[in-house]
């Protein structure tokens, strides 16, 4: 992404972080990540956000992947909670695949259109 500004809103302390590994390397590296914050810290809900995968490590699922395991691990600190995501507008359709709902209309963060999303409880 092209954000002219740093990522540090000060969350990470209070984040779950959920990182996956290549072990396709002599030295492991990142290939994907998204973080899950404690509800109060950003919204009401616990929401996931800074969902990611590395360029050589898109088009195979690792997303889809890191989401149903971030949705888990929060269903099993807060069973029954919602949780919200801020959704860039054009992945609006791979988060409601999820079982997200559009809660908001479009805005702008960054130069690129967002929606706020819920999935009721998590599983």
């Amino acid at each position: 992404q092209k954000c002219a500004f740093q990522d540090a809103d000060g969350h990470d302390l209070h984040a779950w972080h959920l990182l996956a590994w290549t072990e396709d390397r002599a030295v492991p590296a990142l290939a994907g990540y998204l973080r899950v914050l404690d509800p109060g810290r950003k919204y009401a809900e616990p929401s996931i956000g800074r969902v990611l995968t590395v360029p050589p490590h898109r088009g195979i699922g690792l997303g889809r992947t890191l989401m149903v395991e971030g949705i888990a691990r929060a269903g099993q600190v807060w069973p029954g909670r919602p949780i919200r995501i801020a959704a860039q507008q054009q992945l609006e359709a791979f988060y409601a695949s999820l079982g997200f709902r559009t809660i908001s209309a479009p805005y702008d963060e960054d130069g690129i259109l967002h929606v706020d999303m819920l999935i009721d409880a998590a599983a």
